[in-house]
């Protein structure tokens, strides 16, 4: 009389069984997402945004196709001219293929960030001190061409790199510091020569015109006087009572 309850049992067991492994389980599938559908470990599908139902056979994986902001920290990386600076950077990417990024790479993300720093290195390696602080923008552009074909092997596309920061040794910085001062105060001295010789060579041309018309000389005498409000005598005769110019004067006739 047992077994025949423990065989009723291990049959509904059974069947329950049967039923969840039908029924499965229920992912969703962002629109921002991407996914890869695997059966018993093969690849079987790359599916876009929806609500799918699946057995507990079938897994599906997920990545974000978002951009992705990824940083490469400091780097100390001899320069050209032999100095030490240290260097980080920024880059932006995104996921170009779903089935690229997860079969092509064991981690994706770390794939790309060894590129990067592979790039930084020969970025900075590759010129002078000077020649890194002036154009460090157009480092990114380089280390962004530098990058693209081993992310485009592993299913990714860079969109943007830049230098974050450079960090030169304290005795360096001082040195810099010293030749830009130097460089301020050499431009703000010939300015103040290029002003001068200006002013220069107004008076001279002044002068060449008071020389050839001297009635300029007491024209200007007249206006500055007019200007200023002061007495001004042009030309008085000896003994003669000095006038303010804008003063009338009456003439007195002879009685």
């Amino acid at each position: 009389m047992t077994a025949i309850p423990l065989l009723i049992a291990l049959t509904l067991g059974a069947a329950i069984a049967a039923a969840l492994r039908v029924r499965g389980r229920t992912t969703t599938v962002f629109e921002y997402e991407g996914a890869l559908k695997f059966v018993r470990g093969r690849l079987r599908d790359e599916l876009g945004p929806g609500r799918y139902r699946h057995r507990a056979t079938t897994t599906l994986r997920k990545e974000d196709l978002r951009p992705t902001l990824l940083a490469v920290n400091s780097q100390e990386v001899l320069s050209r001219d032999g100095v030490a600076v240290k260097a980080s950077l920024t880059a932006t990417y995104r996921i170009a293929s779903v089935r690229t990024a997860v079969l092509g790479a064991t981690d994706y993300k770390s794939s790309l960030h060894t590129e990067l720093q592979q790039a930084l290195r020969v970025a900075v390696s590759s010129v002078d001190v000077e020649s890194l602080l002036a154009n460090r923008a157009e480092l990114g552009a380089q280390m962004l061409r530098d990058v693209q074909d081993a992310a485009g092997r592993i299913g990714l596309a860079v969109d943007r790199v830049a230098i974050r920061d450079l960090t030169l040794p304290g005795e360096l910085k001082k040195i810099f510091a010293q030749t830009v001062k130097a460089k301020q105060e050499g431009l703000a001295a010939l300015e103040r020569a290029r002003g001068e010789t200006a002013a220069l060579r107004n008076l001279a041309n002044a002068a060449q015109m008071v020389e050839r018309h001297p009635q300029l000389m007491q024209l200007r005498l007249l206006q500055v006087a007019q200007q200023s409000a002061l007495t001004m005598v042009v030309g008085m005769p000896q003994g003669a009572t000095p006038v303010p110019i804008g003063e009338r004067v009456e003439s007195k006739q002879p009685e």
